[in-house]
């Protein structure tokens, strides 16, 4: 999805801080348009950062040279935590924990040639079993950093498997007394584990929102009401209706625009059918690992928001922005858990089935459904959610 179009739907639902798509280094400096629009901003985003993703200090600290001169933002954050194979196979993201020296000389180079606050993003380690992040967390001040948002996995462990925030709280109590503000990152899906969480850690800064907001944006309207919100089916379409409304403003309303549009909410709904509705679980609040069967909901739209199949996700999308081109047909490109490919067997059977929840019944033929402190809405690492 355009990440602005999503970001500008998070903020009119409470998000406090915003930040960009990831954007990498060597896009930007070859110019691509396509790169450089991640880095743009909307009005309403009154506290937004970029992030910027690379495996070398010079090209990194040029990006931020760039961004100095040609952009308008509260932060810069750099992408140490993305686990895809594209990016670490080209020494960027989560490759980088392979080499700190590196990520030393990355903030410490854009920290020199910029007036905003550096931060970055970062992940326990890259091998399961070897969690690194402890020993660099007390060092990052000193690097320039600002902050640092820490996921609860490794990167071979990608979205598998419950995030580990006993050790994001030790890593908290590891920056204390350095000035660096650790944000905690991970599995974050009700009001409840936003707080909890700083009740747990009360050295946390905030919770960075990343996947529970792809799936319920309102998540940010729970936690600034301390409720859990049993949003309705019509409140929901309403949702998508201003994302679409944005994303015609942008891409204008001719044919091209309008499938646009569709393709990139499409993309959005492959997540949005993950949502049980609060009125239908027995046990609350929803957790992000489970995997419930199909159910049946009060209403047909709420039913059909539920589909995992991507007919109805079309056809969502139509009621929308008109029937979709004769012939056509959407299959998404991203995935909801990622393993890595050696350990995929593996991680399949230690994650087990979740609990699933009960709902109204089972639906015939139908699909498997799915602070104190400010909140974050994210849209970095979009690639494998």
């Amino acid at each position: 999805m355009r990440a602005t179009w999503r970001r500008r739907v998070c903020k009119g639902l409470g998000a406090d801080v915003t930040c960009g798509e990831m954007a990498l280094a060597t896009n930007l400096l070859q110019g691509q348009p396509s790169e450089w629009a991640l880095l743009k901003r909307h009005p309403s985003e009154d506290c937004f950062g970029v992030q910027l993703c690379g495996g070398y200090a010079d090209s990194l600290a040029r990006c931020a040279q760039l961004v100095e001169e040609q952009c308008c933002v509260d932060f810069v954050d750099v992408n140490f935590g993305c686990p895809i194979d594209v990016v670490c196979s080209k020494g960027a993201g989560s490759a980088c924990l392979l080499k700190p020296q590196r990520m030393q000389a990355i903030v410490r180079g854009m920290s020199s040639v910029l007036s905003c606050p550096v931060t970055f993003k970062s992940r326990k380690g890259y091998h399961d079993g070897q969690d690194m992040a402890h020993t660099l967390i007390p060092q990052a001040a000193g690097w320039g950093a600002a902050a640092v948002t820490l996921h609860g996995r490794t990167r071979e462990q990608r979205y598998s498997r419950l995030a580990d925030w006993p050790y994001i709280k030790r890593c908290v109590e590891a920056a204390e007394g350095t000035g660096l503000q650790v944000v905690g990152n991970g599995d974050v899906f009700s009001f409840e584990d936003h707080y909890r969480h700083l009740e747990e850690c009360p050295g946390l800064a905030t919770t960075y929102i990343a996947r529970g907001a792809l799936i319920k944006p309102w998540i940010f309207t729970e936690i600034k009401e301390r409720r859990h919100w049993d949003i309705s089916a019509g409140e929901r379409l309403d949702m998508f209706k201003r994302f679409c409304s944005n994303g015609l403003e942008h891409w204008g309303s001719d044919s091209r625009g309008v499938e646009t549009t569709r393709r990139f909410l499409l993309e959005w709904l492959s997540f949005t059918h993950r949502y049980i509705p609060v009125g239908l679980l027995e046990v609350v609040p929803q957790r992000m690992h489970w995997r419930p069967p199909a159910f049946v909901g009060r209403s047909d739209l709420e039913t059909l928001l539920a589909s995992d199949n991507a007919a109805d996700w079309v056809a969502v999308s139509e009621m929308l922005l008109g029937p979709a081109p004769p012939g056509f047909v959407f299959s998404p490109k991203h995935k909801a858990n990622s393993y890595a490919r050696r350990e995929a067997s593996d991680l399949a059977a230690a994650a087990g089935a979740a609990p699933a929840p009960s709902a109204a019944g089972p639906a015939p033929g139908g699909g498997a459904v799915p602070a104190g402190a400010a909140t974050v809405a994210a849209a970095g690492e979009e690639e494998e959610y």
